[in-house]
């Protein structure tokens, strides 16, 4: 048990959770006081001795799982499978009559099987867990880096458990039990059994080297998904990836907001002003004792948000207020509105409530605005510039973002126009395709005149991409 507490130990640090010997040491000595049957105990003792901080819980759930989790319920579910083809067929009594056979022929030709053949026709889980561990030792996958690998070492896995001969000794077998007189019924069966056993060992071994590579490089797997959910377009997402796309937008949010911190750090100091600095100096001989520094102030920008919520584009314009609203501090004030085809401020939730709290209720809308209806960008804009438009000026950013997509009706363009000429500029984010820009019932070729910056937005990297822009 302490090899397999030290080699966990090395996982737990390969994935970047910084376990001490001190740390190791505390592990052996609770693991002395309690019972190691009771999985929930062992998991908890395991993580109050190794883990320090919140944020490294979640990983050490998941090599917990991966690493002490046995690999056998995945057997059982592959192997089960392989029984499919034998339709009304009784497994048991074909299998009975197989061995019974075999007894029959053993010291004839094809009568003995090997290690391999014989524990896949008697499904013996135990034996093909231990026979695809020590051939995945000796195939060398615990030296599995990345996803191109996994199925360079599954096939030299099953190259080490000789699953190409116990194939050719399985099929010699039923030509053997086909020559004894055993029933074409029982010898299609058999062969359908053998052909399901094969796929099943071969999805048995991909799926330890899948493990493998969870285990050996869990910090390189969590960056690789965070990359693939990137460059996955918004339309998409499933549950799952929406909710772990929340934390990908804050690490790219506290990017953002480290770079900021340094660059205001410099702006506070400025550059050498060397006019000055001679000039301050000239009764020192023009030797720099006293140095001068260029003062520049950049004012943070005052931001209103115009977002769609309709279903088609909600979740950019959830992502796209996480963003916004975690980066708060680089705007002056930041006033946001929701709209479908009624248009409404959502400024106030976001000052009272959390920010997830804040988005959902801003993407139902149901006590702000009717989500329900179809999508009139004119009507709202129009409303916006009845009731808003002294909330632009010279120093706002409007960040507009939505397809456009307007039902046929009325664009008001002129609206956008007068929203144009107030503030400092006008940004839109689409997450359609240019190309279909202006198509169907798309107006955004009438809106196109009076924005600043127009451009596809429909994955995370082209968000974070024009955040970036407004910020720095």
């Amino acid at each position: 048990m302490q090899k397999k507490i030290l080699e966990f130990t090395n996982i737990l640090r390969k994935s970047g959770i910084r376990v001490s010997t001190a740390e190791a040491i505390d592990t052996f000595e609770a693991l002395d006081e309690l019972s190691l049957d009771d999985r929930e105990v062992f998991r908890d003792a395991l993580r109050a001795t190794m883990v320090k901080r919140g944020e490294e819980v979640p990983t050490f759930d998941q090599l917990f799982d991966l690493f002490w989790s046995g690999f056998y319920d995945n057997l059982r579910e592959s192997f089960g499978q392989a029984t499919a083809g034998l339709g009304d067929m009784d497994l048991d009594q074909l299998l009975e009559q197989i061995m019974q056979m075999l007894q029959n022929m053993e010291g004839q030709e094809g009568g003995d099987l090997g290690e391999l053949a014989r524990a896949l026709l008697t499904a013996d889980l135990s034996q093909l867990e231990n026979l695809i561990r020590a051939a995945a030792e000796q195939a060398g996958v615990d030296r599995i880096e990345n996803f191109l690998q996994v199925g360079f070492f599954s096939r030299r896995t099953l190259e080490q458990m000789g699953i190409e001969g116990a194939t050719e000794e399985l099929q010699n077998l039923a030509d053997q039990l086909e020559q004894a007189g055993m029933s074409p019924e029982q010898i299609q069966a058999l062969r359908n059994l053998i052909e399901g056993l094969m796929e099943a060992a071969r999805r048995s071994v991909r799926s330890f080297t899948e493990r493998e590579l969870q285990k050996q490089n869990h910090d390189y797997m969590e960056k690789f998904r965070r990359e693939t959910l990137l460059e996955k377009s918004f339309y998409h997402l499933t549950e799952e990836e929406i909710r772990k796309m929340r934390e990908v937008v804050e690490r790219l949010a506290q990017r953002i907001k480290n770079v900021l911190s340094i660059r205001r750090r410099r702006l506070k100091r400025g550059k050498l002003d060397l006019h000055q600095t001679l000039r301050r100096n000239m009764s020192h001989g023009a030797i720099p004792f006293e140095l001068v520094f260029k003062q520049r102030k950049k004012d943070r920008p005052k931001l209103v948000i115009l977002t769609d919520v309709s279903s088609s584009v909600a979740n950019v314009s959830r992502f796209m207020l996480q963003f916004v609203y975690t980066l708060q501090e680089a705007f002056t004030k930041i006033r946001a509105f929701v709209f479908v085809a009624e248009l409404g401020e959502v400024t106030p939730l976001f000052q009272e409530l959390e920010i997830n709290k804040a988005i959902e209720e801003s993407l139902e809308g149901g006590d702000v605005i009717n989500v329900y209806t179809r999508s009139n960008f004119g009507y709202a804009f129009h409303h916006f510039w009845q009731n808003f438009l002294s909330a632009i000026d010279n120093k706002t950013t409007v960040l507009v973002l939505g397809d456009a997509r307007n039902n046929y009706n009325d664009p008001r363009a002129w609206c956008l126009r007068d929203i144009h000429n107030k503030a400092k500029n006008v940004v839109w984010l689409n997450p359609e395709s240019p190309s279909a820009w202006g198509f169907g019932d798309s107006v955004m070729d009438k809106y196109l005149a009076y924005t600043d910056v127009a451009e596809e937005c429909r994955n995370l990297r082209q968000l974070s991409a024009m955040i970036d822009r407004l910020v720095l």
